[in-house]
């Protein structure tokens, strides 16, 4: 087993420790994968793509860096935290919908974002 496989299976069964829903298959669910597929990330036969690795992350309340063994750090940071919620978001493919002509530099166009994800958070705490 890798070091993310190993991860994986400790936050599911820890998870599971605490309620019993978090099975194998009540995860590949949330993270919308077949069960067969989550199976092969917790043995290691299988590497889920980066997006994946993110929505796992954000499953567990861990950081991508604790998955992969990067860091013995299990949770991030508020700071961090904030950053990764802000990533998702302006990493979303469904943001396009809403999103679709972006400012002429990649800098503006982050800043624009960054100005949005503020407003949706200042919202979302009312």
């Amino acid at each position: 087993m890798n070091v993310f496989s190993e991860r994986l299976k400790a936050c599911r069964e820890k998870k599971k420790n605490s309620n019993p829903i978090w099975t194998q298959s009540y995860t590949a669910d949330k993270i919308g994968v077949a069960r067969t597929t989550y199976t092969a990330y917790e043995n290691g036969t299988k590497t889920p793509p980066l997006d994946t690795v993110n929505l796992i992350a954000d499953l567990f309340e861990v950081s991508t860096d604790f998955l992969l063994g990067r860091t013995d750090t299990l949770v991030l940071t508020p700071e961090e935290q904030d950053e990764a919620n802000f990533q998702a978001f302006a990493n979303n493919p469904k943001l396009n919908v809403f999103y679709k002509e972006l400012p002429e530099s990649e800098e503006e166009a982050v800043e624009r974002l960054r100005e949005f994800w503020e407003i949706i958070k200042h919202d979302y705490k009312k």
